[in-house]
């Protein structure tokens, strides 16, 4: 007989439901409380490419231990969607729970002797309560909470605190949800033994942490930022970040006299005209940015090759997504990177930041709003769905008041009057950066024709090959200051340098310390980077050089960050070894510990316990 699964604040919980069915705001709410107990957890919505009627399913991880990737294997599948009861039974761990809707018996022939059947007749229970038929389906979500909250030790005042807050306002709903989570409560209290061998218990886990997803983060970022223009064009899953833009500048920036609104958000026609509008706004001195994902930015290609050539500060947020064409619109990946990198025809480079966290979210966007214009170049801060539409614990955002915009080299009127020769591709610097000017900043000085065309250093077309060339050199000697610019990598190493190391970046990050934890267990021990923008800076490529083979962590079929460090780096391609995951779903420390794993065994590499005397 299987031991059923015992554990306190660690296991993975999945709900199985419909879409559409309303269980969003229950699942969440349940998230949050655990959340609200001091608990870290980390939920993951997988929903389908359609508003209502397919199977969805919202994953929460919960780890007192602070791991919060992705894990392998469910200990408590609630399955309220009998279409994927099949698909619910088998992902459940031997040992581990099912809870199901037991008004209709489950199917005999998909019952395993390994896991716990929980029957709970949700509909039963709430056929008598409420008379509405809409108001039956959205409580039967919350129905499920509320035993939940028996079977694992919920704390009641959380979730009905949280229910006060969510309907402040409209205290008529309160009680209907309220009698909804007791019902649930009480069938558990009275017919269930209770609590299950998996249960969670109050801790202080997440200290001030904030609750949050990378859209909003972003969007906060570029509010704080100075970001005064925001052009989009919906697509998932970037549109929240757009949306969440407008409704907070809504409130927090409006002119104090009049009130008006201080921002302009433009819904495009499509993708190139939301980037064409963002560049023109550049051009004219707002700071501005586009909001998309990866069919999007196929679409801004023609104009991005502008804003690099014409050197025009510009940001724009790649939400990444599966592809190619429109692949797996609702599922995660890091498969955007070679074409955000090099997007446009001809010798185009693009400096891209890669956040991990909804902290970095916000860091990178103000940052970015500040590249650009330094860079006078487009910057693209590379998310994905996991990182932008799921909720993260999150350090609070901190913003220093006496933090000034760096709107790097731009020449105001008295400038202007200073300088004998101003040209606004001129390298007086050394850096590869010229200095502009905004419009009707002196009414005889400072114009120029801004073109997508090849031009002298003033400005003036031309097509001489050696001024072309030359142009292009001070372009890469731009590159060579935009890596010094750029977030650092974050480098962990023991006081003697391992034989091997891995590098990741982006929503590969969470589940590396668990990965890195096991591997050593097995005798593996690796240093560890984790890159945070591109063109890369000296310490990576010093990092590749201190080591005999490095692993590459991406969630992507082709090794694309693995692609641009052989590229730009001119690194011998067997030094870098891929670990590569693609299916849509969040990266597990277990892919990774596997493929690493695997790798050394194929190669018969000697591990740590095999040399260390």
């Amino acid at each position: 007989m299987t031991v059923p699964i015992q554990a306190v604040n660690d296991f993975v919980i999945k709900f199985a439901n419909v879409n559409g069915s309303g269980s969003a705001s229950a699942n969440g709410m349940f998230a949050k409380a655990l959340f609200r107990m001091g608990i870290p957890c980390a939920p993951r919505n997988i929903f389908p490419s359609n508003i209502q009627g397919l199977p969805t399913w919202f994953e929460v991880r919960v780890s007192e231990a602070g791991h919060l990737g992705r894990r392998e294997g469910i200990d408590l599948m609630v399955a309220m969607n009998a279409e994927t009861y099949a698909d619910d039974v088998a992902e459940v761990r031997p040992g581990g729970f099912l809870l199901h809707d037991s008004t209709k018996p489950f199917p005999k022939a998909l019952k395993r002797d390994d896991i716990t059947f929980i029957g709970v007749p949700i509909a039963e229970l709430i056929l008598n309560e409420f008379a509405d038929p809409k108001q039956r389906q959205l409580f039967k979500n919350i129905v499920y909470v509320g035993a939940l909250a028996e079977l694992l030790q919920i704390e009641w005042d959380v979730l009905t605190g949280m229910l006060e807050e969510q309907f402040k306002g409209k205290e008529k709903l309160i009680g209907p949800n309220v009698r909804a989570l007791e019902i649930g409560r009480d069938y558990a209290r009275d017919y269930l033994e209770t609590p299950l061998p998996i249960r969670v218990r109050r801790c202080d886990g997440v200290g001030d942490s904030i609750l949050i997803d990378g859209n909003t983060a972003a969007a906060l970022g570029f509010l704080w930022g100075g970001a005064t223009v925001a052009a989009w064009y919906p697509i998932t899953p970037s549109t929240s970040l757009a949306e969440a833009f407008e409704q907070h500048a809504s409130k927090l920036r409006r002119d104090p006299g009049s009130d008006r609104h201080r921002f302009a958000v433009l819904q495009a026609e499509d993708e190139l005209s939301a980037i064409g509008m963002v560049i023109g706004a550049g051009w004219n001195g707002a700071r501005s940015f586009t909001a998309t994902s990866g069919p999007g930015l196929s679409l801004m290609q023609e104009f991005l090759g502008l804003a690099y050539f014409a050197e025009i500060p510009a940001v724009l947020v790649d939400v990444q997504r599966a592809g190619p064409s429109t692949g797996m619109p609702t599922r995660t990946q890091q498969s955007d990177l070679l074409l955000a990198a090099y997007a446009s025809h001809g010798d185009t480079k693009h400096v891209l930041l890669l956040p991990s966290t909804p902290k970095e979210c916000f860091d990178f966007a103000v940052e970015a709003l500040d590249l650009a214009e330094r860079l006078q170049t487009p910057i693209m801060i590379m998310t994905d769905l996991d990182l932008g539409m799921n909720d993260h614990i999150s350090p609070p955002f901190q913003w220093d008041d006496a933090r000034r915009y760096d709107r790097g080299k731009v020449l105001d009127a008295d400038g202007l009057e200073q300088v004998k020769d101003w040209g606004r591709y001129l390298d007086v610097d050394g850096d590869g950066i010229g200095w502009r000017t905004l419009p009707g900043t002196h009414p005889e000085k400072g114009s120029f024709f801004t073109r997508g065309t090849s031009r002298d250093e003033y400005a003036k077309y031309t097509e001489r090959g050696e001024i072309y060339q030359r142009n292009m050199e001070r372009l890469q000697k731009k590159w060579a200051t935009a890596a010094t610019l750029v977030p650092k990598a974050e480098i962990r190493e023991g006081a003697k340098s391992k034989p091997c190391g891995v590098i990741f970046y982006g929503t590969s990050a969470p589940p590396m310390p668990e990965a890195l934890a096991a591997l050593k267990q097995q005798g593996i021990d690796l240093d560890s980077m984790r890159v945070r923008g591109f063109p890369s800076g000296a310490e990576v490529y010093e990092f590749i050089e201190r080591h005999e083979l490095v692993f590459v962590v991406e969630q992507n079929r082709d090794g694309q960050l693995r692609s641009l460090l052989v590229i730009e780096g001119e690194i011998d391609p067997a030094r870098l070894v891929p670990v590569l995951h693609y299916d849509g779903m969040p990266l597990s420390a277990q892919v990774v510990e596997r493929q690493i794993a695997e790798h050394f065994a194929a190669m018969r590499k000697p591990r740590l316990s095999e040399v260390t005397p």
